[in-house]
């Protein structure tokens, strides 16, 4: 008997290499991919502005950061506190000082020209097709920083409206950049669970016209593992929005499937073992078979280096001034 419907996934044409540069770029999932790329000493550059939930303010980001545009002091924000803000950043971007969040925000933008740039792949995630417009301006924002509720209008993105901005991207400046659009499968709950899945809807409408508009994008099937492979509250965080540690490990297991070499599975799996070894904290670090992991996970770790051509020069360095 079944009792699932397995998502079934295929190899990309395209793999990911060990030593590419890779941008992770939208909402928390984003993150959640980035994270995984990089416990395994992968290359990646993630969210340097915060999440970014719509497919608009992303979009902004990588436009503003190509174009070598500046944030200026009237694009800065002011809170009830006094502290100065951008509407197009978190409130991680939040300080006392107008000049000083300018030089933290345009050196951080200058910082995602630079990786975008050098990336041989980006991975996006459209979290939400809800967004909300300054009144004054009609401009998107990507964090709204708690302003009050009249300082916006919500509306909701068309599918016509995310295409044609992100086509003009994909097929301009990131043209020659091998594209992974994935759909978070957070679901946004403050939008109702029928504003939801109408907003979910129009994100993945879009995302296949760009897929099949753009050769150099491919979508990964994050949402559909989660919602139609898993789909059991058990796959999520207790909040039962996020997805649970067990389902983001899963997903990931589906999205190395996809997107790496079986011998650079086999390379992933084997720097797993060798860093879980470099992260483990012994009772007695002099205990004799504790030594000789840490011998044996160096040679591990050089070999790993030869063969996968990653750099593990730190954990090689912490590794051997324990001996």
């Amino acid at each position: 008997m079944k009792f699932r419907t397995e998502v079934k996934i295929s190899p990309f044409k395209h793999p990911i290499a060990l030593t590419e540069k890779i941008v992770a770029l939208g909402s928390c999932f984003a993150s959640e991919l980035a994270e995984a790329l990089a416990s395994r000493n992968l290359r990646v550059f993630c969210n340097p502005l915060g999440p970014l939930y719509n497919p608009l303010s992303i979009a902004s980001a990588i436009e503003r950061a190509v174009q070598g545009k500046t944030f200026t002091a009237e694009e800065i924000a002011t809170n009830r506190e006094g502290d100065h803000f951008s509407f197009d950043a978190s409130t991680h971007f939040t300080d006392p000082s107008c000049e000083e969040l300018l030089t933290r925000l345009n050196a951080t933008n200058n910082h995602l020209r630079d990786a975008l740039h050098e990336a041989d792949r980006i991975i996006l995630t459209f979290g939400t097709a809800w967004v909300y417009r300054l009144a004054a301006t009609n401009e998107v924002v990507a964090n709204c920083h708690k302003e009050p509720a009249t300082t916006f209008r919500r509306e909701r993105l068309s599918v016509s409206e995310i295409v044609e901005r992100w086509k003009a991207l994909l097929q301009g400046p990131l043209a020659d950049k091998q594209i992974i659009l994935t759909l978070s499968p957070i679901r946004h709950l403050g939008d109702g669970l029928d504003g939801n899945a109408i907003s979910k809807a129009t994100l993945r409408l879009a995302i296949e016209e760009l897929a099949s508009a753009c050769p150099n994008v491919t979508y990964f099937a994050a949402y559909e593992l989660l919602l139609d492979d898993l789909r059991d509250y058990r796959f999520y965080a207790d909040d039962l929005v996020h997805p649970s540690r067990q389902a983001v490990a899963y997903i990931w297991e589906k999205f190395v499937e996809m997107f790496f070499t079986t011998e650079d599975q086999r390379h992933l799996t084997r720097i797993e073992r060798a860093l879980a070894f470099c992260h483990h904290r012994p009772t007695n670090p002099q205990a004799v078979g504790y030594r000789q992991g840490i011998k044996q996970t160096l040679v591990e770790l050089r070999a790993l280096e030869e063969e996968a051509k990653i750099d593990f020069s730190a954990q090689i360095q912490a590794l051997e001034a324990l001996l």
